[in-house]
């Protein structure tokens, strides 16, 4: 339990200036296969339409199965890049808390994939989301 605190405070202190942070993205916790984070809901997470913007899920979905590819990397690897992402919206929140659970589905050597689910303040399930992460290894 004490290394997963410290990679999730490790995570939240890297992100300091970046556009999770911006997000206000937190990382609750961080092991192997898995990760967990957050972001209570504010303005700048609108769309002017008065409900949460579709890019707010997005910075939070994406940015945990990001930093669990990172905490999950096979020995050797140097980091990773994208290469595909989809979500499908199924709810909203005006306000509270978005919390992101992101879990992987495939670990391989050149690929991973990451599949999460993002839920209000009540536990709805508000969006799903899966992406593939392409494994960087140096040349």
């Amino acid at each position: 339990m004490a290394q997963e605190t410290d990679r999730a405070a490790q995570l939240n202190a890297a992100q300091a200036g970046t556009l999770p942070a911006l997000l206000g993205v937190v990382v609750d916790e961080a092991r192997h296969g898995e990760l967990a984070a957050h972001f209570d809901v504010a303005a700048h997470h609108m769309a002017p339409n008065g409900y949460l913007h579709a890019a707010s899920i997005i910075g939070l979905v994406d940015t945990a199965c990001g930093y669990g590819c990172v905490v999950s990397l096979p020995q050797g690897a140097t980091g990773f890049t994208t290469i595909e992402l989809k979500a499908n919206y199924l709810g909203t929140a005006r306000d509270g808390r978005v919390s992101c659970r992101a879990r992987l589905v495939h670990g391989g050597r050149t690929t991973q994939v990451w599949d999460a689910e993002a839920t209000n303040g009540e536990g709805k399930v508000i969006a799903l989301f899966r992406c593939t992460q392409m494994i960087l290894h140096p040349r």
